[in-house]
C-alpha cells in the first residue's frame, strides 16, 4: 500500500519539557490506523502537530509526497486532510440539513455565501442530503443540531467533514462521553466511511479500537513503544506495563 502520511523525527518542546520525541510514523492510503496510550503519552500532542495546530521543534511531515510541515492546518484541508475535535463542532441554530451545506459551501472557497438567499443556497441541498444520508441522519434532515443526542452530533460533524471531500479524516477521540448505544454507532459509521478513505484517529476505548483499527501506534512518554495490529500490541510486555504502570502512577 502506498503511504498517505508519514512523520519523521518529529519532535515538540515546550521550555525544556519534551511532549513528543522522535516519531516516525506512516499512515498506510485506504486503513484505520489508531494513536492510543496512556494519560500523559502525547498523544494530543503527536495529533495536534501532524493535523498543523502546533509547529514541530524538529521533524518532517509529508502529505501525500508533499511537505506539510510548516502549512497552516486551513492549507491541509484543503489538500484534503480533514481534522475533527474531541468537542463536537457543529452550529447548534442550524438545521442537520443546513450544517451539511455549510460544509459545501466552503468547497467554493468564497465567504459571502452566508449573505445569500435561502433559495438561493438550496442548489446545494441534493448534495448534503447525500452526506447527511451517508451518517444516518436522514430522519433528523430538518431538525436543529442542538436537539440532537451527542451521538448524533458527532455523526453530524462527520458528515460535515465529509462534505468537504477529504482524501483523509484525522478523528480526535470520536468516541468521548458517549453512551454504549452512540459508540455502536459511530463505530459503524467509521467503518463505512472508511471504504474509501485513510483514517487516522486518537481514541481511548480499547475494545473501539480493537475492532476498528487495521494498525495501531502506541506511544508512551512522547515515544512509540509499540506498532502492529492490535494482536500483537495488547501483548507487548512494554505495552501492559505501560498501561498497568500509568492506571497506578
Amino acid at each position: 500500500m502506498s503511504i498517505v502520511l508519514e512523520a519523521t523525527g518529529l519532535t515538540k518542546e515546550f521550555k525544556g519539557f519534551v511532549a513528543v520525541k522522535d516519531v516516525n510514523l506512516r499512515v498506510e492510503e485506504g486503513t484505520i490506523h489508531a494513536l492510543i496510550g496512556p494519560n500523559g503519552a502525547g498523544k494530543t500532542t503527536c495529533f495536534n502537530l501532524l493535523t498543523k495546530f502546533l509547529q514541530p521543534t524538529r521533524g518532517k511531515i509529508v502529505f501525500e509526497g508533499r511537505d506539510i510541515t510548516r502549512m497552516e492546518p486551513a492549507d491541509i484541508a484543503k489538500l484534503g486532510m480533514v481534522r475533527s475535535f474531541q468537542i463536537s463542532a457543529v452550529f447548534p441554530d442550524l438545521t442537520v440539513l443546513q450544517n451539511v451545506r455549510v460544509a459545501l459551501q466552503r468547497r467554493r472557497g468564497e465567504s459571502f455565501d452566508f449573505w445569500r438567499s435561502e433559495k438561493s443556497l438550496s442548489q446545494y441541498d441534493d448534495l448534503a442530503r447525500g452526506y447527511v444520508d451517508e451518517v444516518g441522519l436522514s430522519e433528523f434532515l430538518h431538525h436543529r443540531a442542538a436537539e440532537l443526542s451527542y451521538g448524533r452530533k458527532r455523526a453530524l460533524e462527520i458528515a460535515a467533514t465529509l462534505a468537504l471531500e477529504p482524501q483523509m479524516l484525522l478523528l480526535d477521540e470520536p468516541m468521548a462521553g458517549m453512551a454504549q448505544q452512540d459508540v455502536e454507532r459511530i463505530s459503524a459509521l467509521i467503518r463505512r466511511v472508511a471504504k474509501d478513505r485513510t483514517i487516522l484517529m486518537v481514541e481511548h476505548n480499547l475494545s473501539v479500537v480493537a475492532d476498528l483499527s487495521d494498525k495501531i501506534t502506541v506511544l508512551a512518554r512522547g515515544e512509540i513503544l509499540a506498532e502492529g495490529d492490535y494482536a500483537a500490541v495488547s501483548k507487548a510486555p512494554e505495552v501492559i506495563e505501560a498501561y498497568i504502570g500509568a492506571e497506578h502512577a
